[in-house]
């Protein structure tokens, strides 16, 4: 029925850990999540409980196929992460390199169009409605100092001082 077992199995550009079961094991390809990794594996027919490292390269390249072109085997088209592209105006559905390429692209596209998406992204600003005031203060400093930070300065000073009086 199956091969030996292998420890890594590369399905779509990634390296999957042959222990977990296939739904779980899929899930860690970027782009499918854990409810169209198992629809995947029901649509081509295979064990959910099965381990991906006892996969047979039949089996892998069936998957693959699936990840490709998921709209034609009947997955719904809800669980596709490109639903009516702008450019082709078709569901489908992107993993891998590719979606960050396509995620890229779609923010250079709000920024050129000057949406009001864009204008926050190209800002460094909170996209989807979050608070700015309170949250979301990476990177700047607020207020209070650390005690050993503190005694430092306090420490510096001192001996600037007494540099002073020689």
């Amino acid at each position: 029925m199956t091969e030996e077992f292998r420890h890594i199995v590369r399905i779509s550009g990634t390296d999957l850990d042959g222990s977990k079961k296939i739904g779980y094991g899929l899930s860690k390809i970027r782009g499918i999540d854990v409810s169209l990794a198992q629809a995947l594996v029901k649509v081509v027919g295979l064990d959910p409980e099965m381990q991906i490292g006892r996969l047979s390269e039949g089996d892998v390249s069936k998957l693959e196929e699936a990840i490709r072109n998921p709209a034609d085997l009947g997955v719904p088209a809800w669980m596709l992460n490109r639903q009516k592209d702008l450019e082709s105006g078709r569901d489908s559905h992107v993993v891998g390199s590719d979606l960050t390429l396509r995620v890229k692209m779609d923010v250079e596209f709000m920024k050129s169009i000057q949406s009001w998406k864009g204008t926050r992204h190209s800002l460094g600003l909170k996209v989807r409605g979050q608070r700015t005031k309170t949250s979301g203060r990476t990177g700047r400093v607020i207020g209070v100092a650390k005690k050993a930070v503190a005694a430092a300065a306090a420490a510096a000073r001192a001996e600037k001082g007494e540099a002073k009086k020689e």
